[in-house]
């Protein structure tokens, strides 16, 4: 199950459950579209993969497994 991440691991972006704009790569690093494009080259600076659009998880769902807490934050240039 995905973990969910809260945030954009390089400028700190709040990424909620239902965001359009978080990205995962296959290690779940999460970042926000803008990083990702622009920043990032659509390359994770953690495993050197590629990135995917992270699905939604329904509500319902949510209440069952909820998403994650855990901020993790290092910005790459």
């Amino acid at each position: 199950m995905l973990e969910l991440r809260p945030s954009c691991e390089n400028c700190n972006k709040a990424l909620p459950p239902n965001s359009q704009e978080a990205m995962i790569c296959t290690y779940e690093c999460t970042f926000c579209a803008n990083c990702v494009n622009n920043v990032l080259k659509s390359v994770c600076p953690n495993c050197g993969g590629g990135f995917e659009k992270r699905p939604i998880r329904p509500a319902n769902m949510l209440l069952k497994h909820p998403a994650s807490t855990k901020v993790v934050y290092k910005p790459h240039k």
